[in-house]
């Protein structure tokens, strides 16, 4: 009851597990707990030094103990805070450069506890990006059947001036049936040459066995899958294909057949969902004829998904399986508002997909791949 109910409970409650996971690890490295006498014992303590950790309940201060010949190293902060570490360089460098606020200032002092200077940021920044290559660039070794591409934009200063960049994020799923982040580009607007510049960055990584690739109909994005991925079939996410269908439609009028429009998704087959659309268009192609025909030439690329087992429709009917990670990069980077340069925008998008990355493998499975038919040599797109 104290954890629901006092303020600050929950912080509390953590930091006390912490601690004691902290002196778990000590105990292991010495293997002997405090004060035993054992033969065994590979060293001895030496006292305590504080470090804090940003947490989502808030700044916790902990005590990490030490050895005297100072061999042991804990773990417990390099993963956990390598977002905020990028969150912190984005801050600093504004703070630095004196493009920052009093706001900011504050902020960046409150995380880390003292000022910063230049080469201070620069330290921090080069350890942090050498990490960040090295996951961006690994091997691909296993097939991917299902490829999942979004992007979203960002504010970042350039030349005095704030200007959008788009932050173009490729996910996929393994064979295995876990979610993965693939890469994290930065491009100053979406288009044919930046997309089919990440997919062939992506191929000559050892990126194979693409099935399946889920995207926005951007026309840019669109043609890159058709060059660079000609072997798999294209599913037109049906939730912007939705949004695309209401602007076919006048503010006042309401919007019932869109939502009947929705329920065709729901059926667990193709033929169901086209009979079910021939008496959707029979029904609305007289009071929204505009709609009707732009629905019935481009729907066909939103079922694609049918050709799957029917477990997987509600995950790749969509390009959601992205949603997660959009909504923690929004989350963070509201509190840049805008980027001091496109590296540190860059910087701090693909911390925080390392951070999702690593807790999706830990999971249990997002897929029964064991459902999906093995990919077959020369699969053309279909719908």
């Amino acid at each position: 009851m104290k954890l629901l109910t006092e303020e600050g409970a929950l912080k509390g409650a953590l930091q006390v597990i912490l601690q004691e996971v902290l002196e778990c690890e000590m105990e292991q490295s010495l293997q002997a707990a405090k004060g035993e006498r054992t033969g065994g014992r590979q060293g001895y303590r030496s006292g305590y030094y504080g470090r804090s950790l940003i947490t989502r309940v808030g700044k916790l201060e902990l005590r990490v103990p030490q050895d005297r010949q100072g061999r042991f190293s804990t773990e417990l902060f390099a993963r956990y805070q390598r977002s905020e570490k990028a969150l912190v360089a984005a801050l600093m460098t504004m703070y630095v450069q004196g493009v920052s606020t009093r706001r900011v200032k504050l902020i960046t002092e409150e995380l880390c506890g003292h000022e910063f200077s230049a080469s201070a940021v620069s330290a921090i920044n080069a350890k942090l990006d050498e990490e960040l290559h090295r996951f961006f660039t690994r091997r691909l070794e296993d097939p991917l059947a299902y490829l999942i591409l979004d992007a979203r934009y960002e504010r970042v200063r350039e030349d005095g001036l704030g200007q959008s960049r788009a932050v173009q994020i490729a996910l996929g799923v393994g064979r295995d049936g876990r979610r993965q982040v693939l890469a994290v580009e930065l491009a100053a607007k979406e288009s044919t040459g930046t997309w089919k510049t990440q997919l062939l960055g992506l191929k000559e990584r050892g990126l194979h066995g693409v099935q399946v690739v889920v995207s926005d109909d951007h026309p840019g994005l669109k043609r890159a899958i058709m060059e660079v991925l000609p072997e798999a079939r294209w599913q037109r996410c049906y939730v912007h294909f939705l949004r695309n269908a209401r602007d076919q439609l006048g503010r006042r009028h309401a919007d019932d057949c869109i939502t009947e429009l929705t329920w065709l998704y729901e059926r667990h087959a193709v033929l169901e969902a086209r009979t079910d659309l021939t008496r959707w268009l029979e029904r609305w192609s007289e009071k929204h004829p505009k709609l009707c025909t732009w629905v019935e030439a481009n729907i066909e690329e939103t079922f694609t998904f049918f050709l799957l087992p029917r477990e997987h429709h509600k995950h790749l009917r969509s390009t959601n399986m992205l949603e997660r990670l959009n909504q923690e990069l929004k989350r963070r980077t509201l509190l840049v508002r805008i980027f001091p340069d496109e590296t540190s925008c860059l910087r701090l998008s693909r911390a925080l997909a390392i951070e999702i990355h690593e807790q999706w493998v830990e999971e249990n499975r997002y897929l029964n791949m064991g459902l999906l038919a093995p990919e077959r040599p020369g699969q053309t797109q279909a719908a």
